[in-house]
């Protein structure tokens, strides 16, 4: 047969195996589907398929909530300090360096004045990536300064927390921000001005146990742990089992803590009818028909 009398086997041609970019795919944490990095960041950092919500930046949120172009930042240089020598004065020092250039950020919250369909807003967004979003004396400043102006231009307030708690490099003057940032929600209260709290992923400790609890109306989105200590800690001091899920969202919201569970693709529209709502309470209702 031919194939037995050729004196030489012809060459296979294999084909080269092209080479993928990384970071085109992830493997969602939800429901281990495969998705591609744009489709994510097109859908706001959540799963199309599971509706698992990924972390946004500070920068990212306030796109989401804002007007474009219609953000004001202010206090944007605020800058945290040493006061207390922390562990000798090198280890805070180098941890809030290493955290701005990370994040190019100054410290965990961003701040400022903005229009969501055409209404005026005061805007804070704490940004997880900075420190865990801890609240140091910047933070505490910066919600107290945020409040103040709101409370003086008769706007709505709304807050963006995630926030691992108080700063512990900053010890009692962290805690001090906790008294702060309520008194001048008081303020704002007393002034008949409403103030919308956005809990996301995680929300705990001294930001729970202050300025996060205390809006008029307090969203969350899906499965964001909300709480104030771990869930050992908890049982330790109580000395009783805990119900399942006790920190999350969902829970809170049949609890009454929390006024409603929202998903990240509705919250823009969500937020713009509670500005509607509460227009009545605020200087800007006028100018929003004018916009």
């Amino acid at each position: 047969m031919p194939l037995f009398k050729k004196n030489k086997y012809s060459t296979v041609r294999t084909t080269t195996k092209r080479d993928i970019p990384a970071g085109l795919w992830l493997k969602c944490k939800g429901c281990e589907a495969i998705t591609y990095q744009s489709s994510l960041a097109e859908n706001h950092n959540v799963c199309a398929k599971c509706d698992h919500h990924y972390p946004l930046t500070a920068q990212e949120r306030i796109e989401l909530l804002t007007d474009p172009g219609s953000f004001a930042e202010i206090d944007a240089t605020l800058r945290s300090v040493d006061a207390l020598q922390f562990a000798g004065g090198t280890v805070y020092g180098g941890k809030l360096e290493e955290a701005r250039t990370k994040t190019g950020l100054c410290d965990a919250i961003v701040c400022g004045s903005a229009r969501l369909d055409g209404r005026a807003l005061a805007l804070g967004v704490m940004d997880f990536r900075f420190m865990g979003a801890s609240m140091g004396s910047v933070v505490g400043e910066k919600v107290t300064r945020i409040t103040e102006r709101a409370t003086r231009d008769g706007l709505p307030l709304v807050i963006v927390t995630a926030s691992g708690g108080a700063r512990m490099q900053e010890g009692m003057l962290s805690l001090m921000q906790m008294a702060k940032t309520s008194g001048a929600l008081a303020r704002h209260g007393d002034a008949g001005l409403p103030y919308v709290v956005i809990m996301t992923h995680p929300t705990t400790a001294g930001v729970t146990a202050s300025f996060a609890s205390l809006g008029d109306v307090i969203l969350a989105e899906p499965r964001a742990l909300v709480g104030f200590a771990g869930p050992r800690v908890i049982k330790q001091t109580t000395q009783s089992e805990l119900p399942t899920g006790f920190q999350s969202a969902e829970f809170l919201v049949r609890h009454g803590f929390i006024d409603r569970v929202v998903s990240r693709t509705q919250l823009r529209r969500e937020l713009s009818l509670l500005l509607e709502y509460f227009s009545g309470c605020c200087r800007c209702a006028g100018e929003a028909g004018a916009v």
